[in-house]
C-alpha cells in the first residue's frame, strides 16, 4: 500500500488549484455568515465573499491569531450550531486562555482520513500494529493517530503517555511495529529500553512518526540508532485539526501538506506579506473543508521553507520543512534571536543527549543565559577537569552557532526530569510580558 486515496495525492496541479479554489470561495461563504467575528474583520478590510473567486484572492482577506481565538473562548469561532458538533479538542493553555476547537462528524472523519495517509506514507498498512504513546483527552495527538490507525486497519494500541514500563511490556509482547509519540518521548523509551538491556535489534518496531514539538535532523539520527527503526514527522495544529496536516513520506524530504484540506502560504512575519515559494518564513493554514472550527488564514508562528520540487513517491502535495523555529517561541536574549533547535543542533552534533534545559533569567538588568546538558555515563565518570574543559568547549561550539555565549553546566545522567508529553526545553524567569498580555487578553 503506497498511498491511502491515490486520486487525491497525486492530484495533477491542475485539477488540485482548481479544487482549491472552489473550496475556497465555499468556504469564505460560509465563515461570513455564520462566524460574526471572522466577518467583522472582513467587513474592516471592506472584503465580501463575492470578492473572491479563487486563491488567486486569499491574500485579499484577513489573518487570524491564537489571541483572536482565545479573545472568542469559547464559542466565538464557531461555524455551526453547537448540536452539529460530536467532539472538541483544545490547547494547553499553558501561554494564556485555552482555545477550544469543534469537530462535526464530517471533521472528524476529514482528520483521520489525513492521519491515515501519513500512516500509508511510511509504508504502514493493515499488517502492522500500531502504539500510540501520545496523551489522549483534549490533547488532539492520541485521538488523531488513533482514528488513523483504525482507518488504515492497524492493530491499535492506545497506550496514551506515561507508564514506561507498561509501554515496553506491550510494545514487545504485542510486536508493535509502528509507534506515535512526541520525539522526546520517543528519545526516553530507547534510553529506557537500553537500560533495561533491550537493544535496537530485539524490539519490534521498524516505524516511529513523531510530533507535537520541534526536533532537529540530529535528534532523528539518535532516535533512529537508539530504537532501530526510521523515524517519520508529522505535524498538525489543534487549531486546523490536529496531527496529519502535513506528514513525510520515505523520502525523508520535507513534509507533503494535505492540500485537498488546507492552503499553506509562507509570509513575512514583520509584514504579512506572502513570500515567494523557496524563501523562509511564516506558516499560515486556510481549512477548506472544516465546517465546526473553519479557520481562514490563520497565522501558525512556526517558520518554516516550503517547496513544490518534484517529490520521488509521486505525491503531488506541496512539502514543508520540519518548523525552523517560531515567530513568537523565538528567545531574544542580549538582542540576540535564540531558537532552542540551534541549541540542539549543537549538542547532537558534539555527541551528548538531546536531554537539555534553556534557563533565562534577568539579573541587575542583564540577561543570563544557562543550558543544562545531561551527560552520559562515560562523560559523568570523567576527572572535573575533563568536565570542566568540555564545558569550555561547549560554550564556544554554541557561541559560533548562536552568536552569544551562555554559561553551560554538564550534569549528572537523568538529573534533567523526563517528560512523558512535550518536552520542558525552555524555563525564562524573565518578567517580559504583562499579566494581561499573560492572560491572552
Amino acid at each position: 500500500m503506497k498511498y491511502f486515496q491515490e486520486k487525491a495525492e497525486t492530484m495533477p496541479l491542475s485539477e488540485l488549484r482548481k479544487l482549491q479554489s472552489e473550496k475556497l470561495v465555499k468556504q469564505v461563504r460560509h465563515v461570513y455568515e455564520h462566524v460574526a467575528p471572522y466577518r467583522r474583520k472582513m467587513d474592516e478590510l471592506g472584503v465580501k465573499p463575492e470578492d473572491i473567486h479563487g486563491i488567486e484572492d486569499l491574500p485579499k482577506l484577513p489573518f487570524l491569531t491564537k489571541g483572536d481565538l482565545r479573545d472568542e473562548y469559547p464559542t466565538g469561532y464557531l461555524g455551526v450550531p453547537m448540536k452539529d458538533c460530536v467532539r472538541i479538542q483544545s490547547t494547553s493553555g499553558t501561554t494564556g486562555r485555552r482555545v477550544v476547537a469543534f469537530y462535526t462528524q464530517h471533521d472528524i472523519d476529514l482528520w483521520e482520513d489525513c492521519c491515515a495517509r501519513a500512516i500509508v506514507a511510511t509504508g504502514g498498512s493493515d499488517e502492522d500494529v500500531l502504539q500510540v504513546a501520545y496523551g489522549y483527552g483534549l490533547f488532539t495527538g492520541g485521538a488523531g493517530l488513533n482514528g488513523g490507525s483504525h482507518r488504515v486497519g492497524c492493530l491499535t494500541l492506545p497506550m496514551s503517555s506515561g507508564n514506561t514500563d507498561r509501554q515496553i511490556q506491550f510494545m514487545m509482547d504485542l510486536g508493535a511495529t509502528i509507534l506515535c509519540c512526541t520525539p522526546s518521548y520517543a528519545a526516553y523509551l530507547g534510553e529506557s529500553m537500553k537500560e533495561r538491556g533491550i537493544a535496537p535489534d530485539q524490539n519490534p518496531l521498524r516505524v516511529g512518526i513523531f510530533g507535537a514539538e520541534p526536533w532537529t535532523e540530529e535528534m532523528r539520527q539518535a532516535i533512529e540508532k537508539s530504537l532501530g527503526i526510521k523515524a517519520y514527522d508529522i505535524y498538525g495544529l489543534t487549531e486546523t485539526s490536529g496531527p496529519g496536516v502535513a506528514f513525510e513520506c520515505q523520502e525523508q524530504q520535507g513534509m507533503h501538506i494535505n492540500e485537498d484540506h488546507f492552503i499553506a502560504e509562507v509570509i513575512d512575519p514583520e509584514t504579512g506579506k506572502v513570500l515567494p515559494e523557496g524563501s523562509k518564513g511564516e506558516l499560515v493554514f486556510t481549512s477548506l473543508d472544516k465546517e465546526a472550527f473553519p479557520l481562514l488564514r490563520y497565522r501558525t508562528r512556526d517558520i518554516c521553507i516550503l517547496s513544490r520540487k518534484k517529490c520521488a513517491c509521486g505525491r503531488t502535495f506541496i512539502r514543508m520543512t520540519k518548523p525552523m523555529g517560531r515567530s513568537d517561541d523565538m528567545l531574544i536574549i542580549r538582542g540576540v534571536n535564540v531558537f532552542p533547535s540551534q541549541i540542539e543542533t549543537v549538542l547532537l552534533k558534539e555527541g551528548y543527549t538531546p536531554n537539555y534545559q534553556i534557563v533565562v533569567d534577568r539579573v541587575n538588568n542583564s540577561d543570563t543565559f544557562d543550558i543544562l546538558v545531561e551527560m552520559d555515563e562515560a562523560m559523568f565518570a570523567d576527572t572535573v577537569s575533563v568536565i570542566t574543559g568540555r564545558e569550555k568547549a561547549l560554550v564556544a561550539a554554541m557561541r559560533a552557532m548562536l552568536g552569544i555565549g551562555p554559561t553551560v553546566h554538564l550534569v549528572a545522567p537523568h538529573s534533567i526530569q523526563r517528560s512523558e508529553g512535550k518536552a520542558v526545553r525552555v524555563i525564562d524567569k524573565r518578567k517580559l510580558v504583562t499579566d494581561t498580555q499573560w492572560l491572552g487578553k
